[in-house]
C-alpha cells in the first residue's frame, strides 16, 4: 500500500503543472463553487451562441424546417442598406453615450469620495439602475410627452418652444442615450468610486505636500491609477451600448423615420416580423465579432494587462 501511494505521489508530482494546477483539491473545489454559473451560462448564453452561428448558413422562417444556403446570408448583408443604416445608427448612438456616461460617472464617484461618504448618498445614485429599463422608458415617455409631459410644462412656463423627443427624427436617438445615460450614470459612478477606494491616500498626501494641485493630483495620480477601472467601465459600456433594444422597443419602436432603428432592434425585426431567422442570426453573428474587435482594441490602447500601481 505504502509503494503504491508513493508511485501515485511521483505520477502526479511529473505530471505538467496546468495538471496540478486544475486538479488539486483547491481547483477542484473552485470548479465545484462556479458549476452552477457555469451550466447557466452554457444552457442560456453558450449552446443558444452556438446554435446562432449553425443558423446563421441557413434560411429559416420559423415554420418549416431550415434550408442550407451557404454564406448567403453573409452576402446579403454586404448589399443590405438598412443593415448598414442600423450600424451606423447604433455608432452614433454609442458616441452620445459612453462619454457622457463616463464623465458623469466619474464626476460623480470623485464628488463623492471628497465631499460625501453617505451610504445615503450612493443608495439614492444607483436607485435608477436598479430600475427596469422597460420602466424608466415609459416614465420618461411620459414625462417628456409634448402635450400632456412636465418637462414640455416647464419649456413652455419658461417662454420656450414644446420639443417632440421622442417623436422628432432629430431628436429622438439623443433622447434615447439621455434616458440611458440617467439610468447607468449611477452604476458606472460607484465603479470609480470603488476604484478610488483602493488607490493609497499618502500618494496624495505626498503630492499635497510638494504643492501639486487638486487638478494636477486629478490628472496625474487619479486617472493613471483608476485605469483597471476604466477598461472595466468602457468594455461593459460599450457592449451594452451595442446591444440596445428595450428602450427604443417600448418609446420608438425604431422611429421616426428610422431614426433610432439600431442594429439590435432590426435583427429583432428580421427574426420575428419578417420570419428571417437566418438573416437575423447571421446579423447577430457579425455584431459579435464587432464587439470582440472593439473589446480587444481597447483593452490593448488602455493596456489593461499593466497596473501604474504596481
Amino acid at each position: 500500500m505504502q509503494s503504491a501511494s508513493s508511485s501515485d505521489t511521483a505520477r502526479v508530482a511529473k505530471s505538467p503543472q496546468w495538471v496540478r494546477q486544475t486538479f488539486n483539491r483547491e481547483a477542484l473545489t473552485g470548479w465545484l463553487f462556479i458549476l452552477p454559473a457555469f451550466i447557466g451560462f452554457a444552457v442560456f448564453y453558450l449552446i443558444p451562441a452556438i446554435r446562432a452561428v449553425s443558423i446563421s448558413f441557413t434560411d429559416w422562417n420559423l415554420l418549416r424546417a431550415p434550408t442550407p444556403v451557404g454564406l448567403d446570408n453573409y452576402k446579403a448583408l454586404l448589399a443590405d442598406g438598412n443593415f448598414w443604416h442600423a450600424l451606423s445608427v447604433t455608432g452614433l448612438y454609442v458616441l452620445y453615450n459612453i462619454p457622457i456616461q463616463t464623465i458623469l460617472g466619474l464626476l460623480l464617484a470623485v464628488l463623492m469620495d471628497r465631499l460625501v461618504r453617505s451610504v445615503l448618498v450612493r443608495a439614492v445614485i444607483i436607485l435608477p439602475y436598479l430600475l427596469s429599463s422597460v420602466v424608466v422608458a415609459l416614465i420618461f415617455l411620459w414625462f417628456l410627452n409634448p402635450i400632456l409631459g412636465y418637462f414640455n410644462a416647464f419649456l413652455e412656463a419658461l417662454g420656450l418652444h414644446r420639443q417632440a423627443f421622442f417623436g422628432s427624427p432629430d431628436q429622438a436617438l439623443a433622447t434615447v442615450a439621455g434616458v440611458n445615460i440617467w439610468k447607468y450614470m449611477g452604476f458606472t459612478a460607484l465603479l470609480f468610486y470603488a476604484g478610488l477606494q483602493s488607490i493609497p491616500r499618502p500618494l496624495y498626501e505626498a503630492a499635497s505636500i510638494d504643492g501639486a494641485s487638486e487638478w494636477n493630483m486629478f490628472w496625474r495620480i487619479t486617472l493613471p491609477l483608476l485605469r483597471p477601472v476604466t477598461v472595466f467601465v468602457l468594455v461593459t459600456s460599450v457592449i451594452g451600448s451595442f446591444q440596445i433594444f428595450d428602450t427604443v422597443a417600448v418609446a420608438t419602436g425604431g422611429g421616426p423615420a428610422y431614426a433610432t432603428r439600431v442594429i439590435v432592434w432590426y435583427i429583432y425585426e428580421n427574426a420575428f416580423q419578417f420570419f428571417k431567422m437566418g438573416y437575423a442570426s447571421a446579423m447577430s453573428v457579425v455584431l459579435f465579432i464587432i464587439l470582440i474587435i472593439f473589446t480587444l482594441l481597447q483593452m490593448r490602447l488602455l493596456r489593461a494587462n499593466q497596473s501604474d500601481l504596481a
